[in-house]
């Protein structure tokens, strides 16, 4: 069983950056593929990034690339998603999952734990 608790969402500016992080408790972090998702009112929940075990290898969904950035601590069994250029369709509540993988996905349903969300508004 793996606990998950993101952090550091909240209100920005379009334009503006926020760092999101995952703390991981209860199994050995380094053993889980991880990602981030995120839902919108009234939208189904989507991918957003994933990396392997040691974070070396890195995904993104076409909207976030080249403005988010997937980077984790294996030492500090954490996760953090950097957005930077924020717009107002980033707006959501954005998770973090883990799967019992080395490798992280980009599909909802490979994922076996999930933590309870974090708030990211953006105003424009």
């Amino acid at each position: 069983q793996v606990q998950l608790v993101e952090s550091g969402g909240g209100l920005v500016q379009a334009g503006g950056s926020l760092r999101l992080s995952c703390a991981a408790s209860g199994r050995t972090f380094s053993n889980y593929g991880m990602g981030w998702f995120r839902q919108a009112p009234g939208k189904e929940r989507e991918f957003v990034a994933s990396c392997n075990w040691h974070g070396g290898s890195t995904v993104y969904a076409d909207s976030v690339k080249g403005r988010f950035a997937i980077s984790r601590d294996n030492a500090k069994n954490t996760m953090y998603l950097q957005m930077n250029s924020l717009k107002p369709e980033d707006t959501a509540v954005y998770y973090c999952a883990a799967r019992r993988s080395l490798y992280g996905s980009t599909w909802l349903t490979d994922y076996d734990y999930w933590g309870q969300g974090t708030q990211v508004t953006v105003s424009s």
